[in-house]
């Protein structure tokens, strides 16, 4: 029988304070930087976001209408982010196929089709409603 898990056997829970907020912003970088060299789909959205970032501030609305349609792209970064961690995770552990590999990386595949289906939904209620 395994021991229960404590705390202090992980090596990584050493850092308090703001010597854990520097490493976490460090490893945050490095996600970003490696979603951006690896993940073209991450790379696609990003592109989405710079294009259509400066169309939101530009138009008529509200400053929470602005608000909601800059964090639907971002909430997208967010999911693909979260997407490519679990498809690493899943290749970590093995190439082969198997069914559960599968589910996860298309459980990840549809979160990140609803995040886009929400900052559509956004975009376009925004948009519509100053059109009308």
């Amino acid at each position: 029988m395994s021991q229960p898990y404590d705390i202090k056997q992980n090596p990584h829970k050493g850092n308090r304070g703001f010597t854990r907020a520097i490493h976490a912003a460090k490893n945050s970088w490095h996600g970003l930087i490696f979603a951006f060299k690896e993940e073209s789909a991450f790379r696609q959205e990003l592109v989405l976001l710079v294009l259509l970032t400066p169309i939101a501030i530009i138009l008529p609305v509200s400053l929470v209408e602005k608000a909601l349609m800059i964090g639907s792209l971002f909430m997208v970064l967010v999911i693909e982010l979260l997407n490519s961690s679990v498809e690493a995770a899943i290749d970590r552990i093995s190439f082969e196929h198997h069914d559960l590999s599968k589910r996860a990386k298309d459980f990840g595949s549809a979160a990140v089709m609803l995040a886009l289906l929400i900052a559509l939904i956004i975009w376009f209620a925004v948009i519509y409603q100053e059109l009308t």
